[in-house]
């Protein structure tokens, strides 16, 4: 995506967004080809307007009469014809603006080659092109891993992607399986043991930066496909379950972000990588599950299999005492019904820590909202043989126990987030194609980068 925003160009076309009230505004050559054209400036429309000779003047995008989308200009790489554009006016947020442009051109190629449409932005005045640049490579990675089918992606491949960008950016990498999986990490080794030897189940644990920085820990769920195991899910529910892994490759979005920019900490990163099967070995309903942490678990329902991996993660993270753990996850649907694909609900015991994300989600129109640890809550993952249920006992509030649940397994005095996200566009919009999606990401890096500046 790098060639697609250029540093700078002699030559590029202007480009300038407008609301219909703004059409009266318009002069010359613009004014007069809008009138001729009936452009009404509705949200999305595009309208190329014709210079001296063969050459384009100029181009007009349309925002609508209501609140527009800030990522609108990620409309104008699908639409424009081959040729070097700078936004002008109207777009209020430059590098956002700059950053919809260029996640516009995002195709997912590995099956099907698409030719390059040829159409580049030049850097708008005064955005850093690098950290436009920088966050799309981080949205493209998460795309790029959620899009690849999981014949091609199991926990190997999954745990080869991290390690690569660990590698990429100097980082020390260790990959844990087998029967020491097994013996310091129970949980995850129960959901994945039914899968191929060769989709074993693995935990990824990557380490970035001084040791003597504030420790932040990301933990991402990593599990490469769902077949919700006994309680297998039905064929409809399993179509999308390539995108369970869509925590795990956020997570490395940001960590690209953060290990790219240099941010002053000491960063540790934890995929639990594994595959949901169904086989002899198989975890059961009504098993009990001993956690690394040592609180048992009795199983209700083998498709809340998300929870269990990530418990193991957290707990391990939790034993570090990190200034910061943050845990991304396409933890349940609940979440969907509740805030639908493009919220993202996100949980945390620190009622500053959440004001500060808001604000941050807010200004890069990556949206999400808080919901509440509600205690009361936690009776519904009572059990009557193991210290708790993974699966609530009731048809209710299921975002909230997955959320109550976890953070059994993450003391109070650490600071901790956890988003349930979804990890992917139901239909395409302006900057974002429909399929595999990153969320939260650029919101989260945003605070760190604040928590921790250069």
């Amino acid at each position: 995506m790098s060639d697609v925003l250029l540093a700078s160009s002699r030559h590029a076309v202007p480009v300038d967004a407008v609301t219909p009230d703004g059409l009266a505004s318009l002069i010359g050559r613009a004014a007069q080809w809008a009138g001729a054209s009936g452009f009404k400036a509705a949200a999305g429309s595009v309208l190329l307007v014709p210079g001296e000779g063969d050459a384009l003047g100029s181009v007009l995008l349309g925002l609508g009469g209501g609140a527009a989308d800030r990522f609108a200009a990620g409309r104008l790489a699908a639409t424009l014809p081959a040729g070097t554009y700078r936004l002008r006016d109207g777009f209020g947020d430059p590098a956002l603006a700059a950053l919809a442009f260029v996640l516009g051109t995002y195709r997912f190629t590995r099956y099907r080659p698409v030719e390059d449409a040829g159409v580049r932005l030049v850097r708008p005045d005064g955005v850093d092109r690098d950290a436009v640049l920088r966050a799309a490579e981080a949205v493209r990675i998460a795309r790029d891993l959620i899009n690849t089918p999981a014949n091609d992606l199991g926990p190997a491949e999954l745990a080869e992607a991290a390690a690569g960008i660990g590698r990429r950016h100097g980082a020390a990498i260790r990959i844990v399986e087998g029967s020491d999986l097994e013996r310091d990490f129970p949980m995850i080794h129960a959901v994945g043991a039914a899968a191929t030897p060769a989709r074993a189940p693995r935990l990824v644990d990557i380490a970035w930066g001084d040791p003597a920085l504030p420790k932040v820990t990301l933990v991402g769920k990593g599990v490469c496909f769902d077949t919700g195991g006994l309680d297998i899910k039905p064929s409809s529910g399993m179509l999308l379950m390539k995108k369970d892994m869509g925590g795990a490759a956020n997570i490395l979005g940001l960590a690209h972000m953060v290990m790219d920019a240099g941010l002053p900490v000491n960063l540790r990163i934890l995929i639990p990588a594994v595959e949901n099967a169904i086989s002899g070995p198989a975890f059961r309903p009504g098993d009990v599950l001993r956690s690394r942490k040592g609180i048992t678990v009795e199983i209700g329902n083998t498709d809340a299999e998300g929870r269990l991996v990530l418990a193991d993660a957290l707990a391990l993270a939790a034993e570090e005492s990190p200034d910061l753990v943050i845990d991304l996850a396409t933890l349940t649907g609940a979440a969907r019904v509740a805030l639908g694909p493009e919220v993202v609900p996100f949980y945390t015991r620190d009622d500053a820590l959440a004001a500060d994300l808001a604000g941050h989600g807010e200004a890069e129109a990556d949206p999400l909202w808080r919901l509440p640890l509600w205690a009361p809550y936690r009776t519904m993952l009572d059990s009557k043989v193991a210290d708790i249920n993974n699966a609530g006992s009731a048809p209710f509030a299921g975002s909230i126990t997955a959320a109550l649940f976890l953070a059994r397994f993450v003391p109070e005095t650490t600071r901790w987030f956890h988003a349930d996200i979804y990890g992917w566009n139901p239909s395409a919009r302006p900057g974002r194609p429909e399929g595999g999606e990153a969320q939260a990401i650029r919101a989260l890096y945003g605070l760190l980068a604040q928590r921790y500046p250069r």
